[in-house]
């Protein structure tokens, strides 16, 4: 399990969730049009479009996000990329994205999360040194014919692929993921995601219902902050016990 869900996979679970995604789609777009404002001449930027387009962001969001991105609105702060890392309970490895325009409120936010569940803030290489290996990756979905899509996956750059769920994950060089990108949408496949990823060396076992609630608790407290764009970790927890837990945390929400 070693994402938790992205902005891609946040959608509709109410207005809150709504408007981070909103939230964070913009501040993508900022970063990536600071590149360049034109999206044809950007690609990280056309990405970011796309992908902001495909969750219902608005033409006006989009617009303020290139403009605040290009320095154009000068009344808007700069948005930062920041990384953090450290460790869950258990010994589970961390590394958070987070896209902020204020250091001073992230880095409290992400530290009192570490600390509230039982983890462990570090510094910067603690885990994305030693317990990760950092790539390149696209994400195609709704596969139907998995042999011709791997046949014709092999004309491509790609240096590796894994299937998840009803699609693969691709993975290839920061040089070479424009052509592969290119290749795959010229066959008429969707990109669903393209970026980098850490994926773990080696998946740490977690076979106890505490270390697993206490996991659980600290990403979803993660997904809750508005800064937070993704959070990777290298946890290795099966299918029946995961479910056990969100069983449990859903069964202690207070309903009306």
């Amino acid at each position: 399990m070693w994402r938790w869900p992205t902005v891609q996979a946040q959608k509709d679970k109410n207005a809150k969730a709504k408007a981070k995604i909103n939230t964070l789609h913009a501040k993508i777009i900022a970063i990536s049009a600071e590149k360049w404002i034109e999206p044809w001449l950007n690609s990280s930027l056309a990405d970011a479009i796309t992908n902001a387009k495909r969750d219902w962001v608005t033409a006006d969001v989009i617009e303020r996000a290139i403009k605040r991105g290009a320095w154009l609105d000068k009344d808007a702060s700069k948005v930062e990329e920041i990384f953090y890392e450290g460790y869950a309970p258990g010994g589970v490895a961390i590394i958070v994205r987070a896209l902020s325009d204020n250091r001073n409120r992230t880095a409290p936010n992400i530290r009192h999360i570490f600390s509230a569940f039982g983890g462990n803030l570090g510094e910067s290489g603690t885990v994305s040194n030693f317990a990760f290996d950092y790539q390149w990756m696209l994400s195609v979905r709704d596969i139907s014919d998995d042999m011709l899509f791997e046949e014709e996956l092999l004309e491509t750059n790609a240096e590796d692929y894994e299937k998840s769920g009803t699609g693969y994950d691709i993975f290839t060089s920061r040089a070479e993921l424009f052509s592969t990108k290119k290749a795959l949408e010229e066959k008429w496949y969707t990109i669903e995601y393209s970026g980098f990823e850490y994926i773990p060396k080696n998946s740490l076992h977690i076979t106890d219902f505490d270390s697993a609630l206490k996991l659980y608790k600290m990403l979803e407290a993660f997904d809750e902050d508005e800064d937070i764009e993704k959070v990777w970790n290298n946890a290795d927890i099966n299918e029946t016990l995961w479910n056990e837990v969100e069983e449990f945390v859903e069964s202690k929400k207070f309903r009306t």
